[in-house]
């Protein structure tokens, strides 16, 4: 049966913020622990809610980079909607949710116990370490998915001490079984009832607490940053055949369904494959990361901005620019038009001159005439033929 996911109101907005159930002693700190797979470890919530374990053969992990400042490595950031990123067993949940309901007394089923007081000062301090109101625990653990780590996994847990919800850094073996949320991100640890958050830096030398269990290698720890968008339905590993696993989100197994479009990666190389990592952080020592991903659902990110469209150019007047001739007069260094070795300006094409021989003109036509008769000349009268030219005589 699907469960119903409600919305929660978030108590505590960044990940280094003060007074929210010792998270700004667990930033000064520089102790990060070494949590195995079933543990209940310090200062547990709950008796454990997880299931047994299957048998369980961790994919090869890429070792991270070197941090370029020098100092440490970068522990690889992976998306919480990465495909094969958590692993399971169809139809099956590796927490009992419902118990762990119980156990928290969230749902008020402890009526006049006499921890009555105890369970209070629990539930506050649960509600405090989630992030969440405390009305909200029983429906928002209903609206988790159980799923099991494929890789170590640095987180920030939570402890139950001295009345408080105490922040501590850890890294989870790979096996160890979580519920996420619809973001894909871890938020309580099932071996303890402990809340989860994501990591938070360590400003000082890393220093390991607990015993390394085999296989483990501080430059293969990954952080789980939760995904940008809901995720409606996690693609999972089925640890008990290394096949495929469609899984609602807020179910237990029972809706389990192979997806119809097959990821285009081999489950076991899930994690070999650098180009799948969604950032890096540097760190000291072994274990310091800085504090990525919000405590609740990711914040909405703007939509990207578009570039202004291209601006016509302005109209030119018509009178000439001050640093250009005047149009009627020869641009310097320059020959004058009408030098015949005149070179043209750069930006024009130029073509050397040619010699240029202006052709003769064609004798004009003859007209054809018909012939006419000819004519005789006008007779000279006598008196102008002896007074020359003009008929004058003296």
């Amino acid at each position: 049966m699907h469960r119903l996911v409600a919305a929660v109101a978030a108590l505590c907005v960044g990940p280094l913020a003060t007074g929210c159930g010792g998270e700004s002693r667990a930033a000064d700190s520089a102790d990060v622990l070494l949590q195995p797979l079933a543990a209940r470890g310090p200062d547990p919530f709950t008796a454990s809610t997880a299931s047994a374990p299957a048998p369980f053969a961790p994919p090869p992990v890429a070792p991270a980079p070197k941090s370029p400042a020098g100092g440490g490595t970068s522990l690889r950031t992976m998306l919480g909607s990465t495909p094969g990123l958590y692993g399971g067993v169809q139809e099956t949940a590796s927490c009992d949710v419902e118990a762990l309901v119980r156990h928290l007394g969230a749902d008020g089923a402890d009526g006049a116990d006499k921890n009555k007081n105890k369970n209070k000062n629990k539930v506050r301090a649960f509600a405090e370490g989630a992030g969440i109101d405390q009305e909200d625990i029983a429906p928002f653990l209903r609206g988790l998915t159980p799923v099991v780590l494929r890789a170590d996994t640095r987180i920030t847990g939570y402890g139950f001490r001295d009345g408080e919800a105490a922040a501590f850094q850890a890294v989870l073996q790979a096996g160890t079984a979580v519920l996420v949320d619809e973001y894909g991100a871890p938020r309580v640890r099932c071996a303890g009832g402990n809340p989860l958050k994501p990591p938070m830096a360590v400003k000082r030398p890393v220093v390991i607490e607990g015993a390394a269990w085999s296989g483990h290698r501080s430059d293969r720890v990954v952080v789980i940053k939760p995904a940008t968008q809901v995720v409606n339905n996690l693609v999972i590993v089925n640890i008990a055949d290394s096949t495929w696993i469609e899984r609602p989100t807020g179910t237990d197994g029972e809706e389990d369904a192979r997806p119809a479009v097959l990821p285009p990666v081999d489950p076991d190389e899930v994690f070999s494959d650098l180009t799948r990592t969604e950032s890096s952080g540097a760190m000291q020592g072994d274990a310091s990361v800085p504090a990525t991903g919000p405590d609740g659902p990711p914040a909405p990110q703007p939509p990207p901005q578009q570039a202004p469209a291209p601006q016509a150019p302005a109209p030119q007047p018509d009178q000439p620019q001050p640093d250009q001739p005047l149009p009627d007069q020869p641009l310097p260094d320059q020959p004058l038009p009408d030098d015949p070795g005149a070179v043209p300006p750069a930006d024009f094409p130029y073509e050397p001159p040619q010699d240029e021989v202006e052709p003769l003109p064609a004798d004009p036509p003859v007209p054809d005439l018909e012939p006419q008769a000819p004519v005789d000349p006008d007779p000279v009268p006598p008196a102008a033929a002896a007074g020359g030219p003009d008929g004058f005589q003296g």
